[in-house]
């Protein structure tokens, strides 16, 4: 059975605790006010994206070691304190920039925590034979997070400034913990004596980890251009309701999950990815013409359709015939990979937009994604054993 009560408890907490980190896709306006440039935009977004992504081999380990549950609390305790640490942020931004790095450094650290192990938790509990459909259902309550987050933070943040918007940040991260809580690891409890299983960096070595986690970072690429730069885009363009642009994304990938899901159990995810890549990649390409909100909340639904597609389609490539004690390694190197993609994005990206504008940066950005095709092609045969 797919959809237990404990599914629908992971699904509630993991919507919350995204709904906390979406609301972060507004910290660019807290630096640009706070006299901050582009490319102090790409530094302080990027190194949450980096500590994520170097942490990731440790948290692997620790997740396949101590448990999914174990580890996901400790992940959502992180992500409700942290943002009770910028209410100290006070004055310009050269005056707290190495703390405000820091407190990037481990907020990043709790995402990487909560996500590797939520999803190594959830692939545990899906059948086989409904991979796809699972990892995308479930995977809605990500992306219907990554829309409330902003939808709530924005009126928030213009009503109330940005101490109620961290307070905010906080709760919602909160009820996360709160929700997951009365959930077990069975899964963990009866695999405790598991043999010794091969390390993070083996794992990566092998051609199918190699061609998967590196999708995921042309794919978390492109995330970082929707995630760091279109709220000042906009702001530059002088649109209203930056939030649309993520409700719309938002919109898009659930919506395409209902009717994409079991397709891709059928047809495979041979099938799904090449069109994920050139829907995510053509909604970037779009941006430098939008000079509207119905063109924003355009090119937002054209890359939420691509995400919608990509995102369980490589999870599920990446996971497939994967045995439980290697699952927490296998999606820390997925997630991981979207996460490294995260940070090169917000570093190479801010520096394209210093130099050269939002039109470039935008177009790098689509390019990159769209390069996942090629590399798509020298993928193994992952429905073999590895």
């Amino acid at each position: 059975m797919l959809y237990t009560p404990a599914f629908a408890a992971l699904f509630i907490a993991n919507l919350f605790l995204v709904a906390s980190f979406a609301t972060f896709f507004l910290f660019p306006l807290f630096i640009t006010g706070h006299g901050g440039s582009h490319q102090d935009i790409g530094i302080i977004m990027g190194i949450f994206a980096l500590a994520s992504a170097l942490c990731r081999p440790w948290i692997s380990e620790m997740i396949d070691r101590l448990g999914r549950k174990r580890s996901y609390t400790i992940g959502c305790t992180i992500m409700t304190l942290i943002p009770l640490l910028y209410l100290l942020l006070q004055g310009t931004l050269s005056d707290y920039y190495l703390f405000l790095l820091l407190l990037r450094i481990i907020h990043g650290i709790g995402l990487a925590i909560c996500f590797t192990a939520i999803f190594t938790f959830i692939v545990d509990l899906i059948p086989v034979s409904r991979l796809n459909e699972g990892i995308g259902m479930f995977g809605t309550s990500g992306l219907i997070g990554m829309a409330i987050g902003p939808l709530i933070a924005e009126p928030i943040l213009q009503k109330f400034g940005f101490p109620a918007f961290f307070l905010t940040a906080s709760g919602l991260a909160g009820a996360a913990l709160l929700l997951q809580s009365p959930i077990s690891d069975k899964h963990h409890l009866q695999q405790a004596e598991i043999e010794p299983s091969p390390s993070f960096f083996s794992l990566l070595k092998t051609r199918k980890q190699l061609v998967s986690g590196g999708l995921a970072l042309l794919f978390g690429f492109g995330l970082a251009a929707t995630v760091n730069f279109i709220a000042p885009f906009a702001q530059e363009r002088e649109l209203s309701y930056i939030s649309t642009y993520y409700l719309a994304y938002s919109f898009a990938a659930v919506g395409v999950r209902f009717l994409a899901g079991r397709m891709a159990d059928r047809i495979g995810e041979n099938q799904i990815i090449p069109w994920g890549l050139s829907l995510a990649a053509g909604g970037l390409l779009l941006v430098p013409l939008v000079h509207g909100n119905l063109l924003l909340l355009i090119v937002g639904f054209i890359f939420g359709i691509g995400h919608g597609l990509l995102f369980p389609a490589l999870n599920a490539m990446a996971v497939r015939n994967e045995p439980y004690a290697v699952r927490g390694k296998v999606t820390g190197i997925f997630t991981g990979g979207i996460d490294a993609g995260v940070f090169c994005g917000a570093m190479i990206l801010g520096v394209i937009g210093e130099m050269a504008g939002f039109t470039a940066l935008f177009i790098c950005a689509g390019l990159t994604v769209l390069s996942g095709l090629y590399l798509f092609r020298m993928k193994p045969d992952y429905n073999l054993k590895r």
